[in-house]
């Protein structure tokens, strides 16, 4: 929920407010039970996999050629590793994101984006009474 459903309504919208323009995508969420999972996410340009289950996407459920996105985080034997099986997926994959080192720090940089956001807007109120 924290980044799954907000980044598929973003992908959805045309555009946010702030001047962006984002994908006007055709969107399928899923998640870990849903039936039949690896013949929905073979059929993805775009597969982002934040389940938080590791290796729960392998190279068998991914489209030649899609770009994948790991957002898991998972602790394993002492080592962080992702929701996607990244050293199979990498053949398939045209692009794919490490974990660690992947989309982490920019989950933190928007998070801090949105704190200086909703903070501005507080204090605007708060001058406005």
């Amino acid at each position: 929920d924290i980044v799954g459903k907000p980044l598929a309504n973003m992908l959805l919208q045309r555009d946010i407010g702030f001047g962006e323009q984002f994908a006007n995508a055709t969107v399928t969420v899923c998640h870990s039970r849903s039936q039949d999972l690896a013949t929905i996410t073979r059929t993805a340009d775009v597969l982002v996999a934040a389940v938080g289950r590791p290796a729960i996407i392998t190279a068998d459920m991914v489209k030649l050629g899609a770009v994948v996105v790991d957002v898991g985080i998972n602790r394993l034997e002492g080592k962080l590793v992702g929701d996607v099986e990244y050293e199979s997926v990498r053949e398939v994959a045209a692009a794919i994101t490490p974990v660690p080192g992947g989309v982490g720090p920019l989950t933190i940089a928007m998070l801090l984006r949105n704190t200086l956001a909703a903070c501005k807007a507080l204090h605007a109120l708060s001058a406005v009474r």
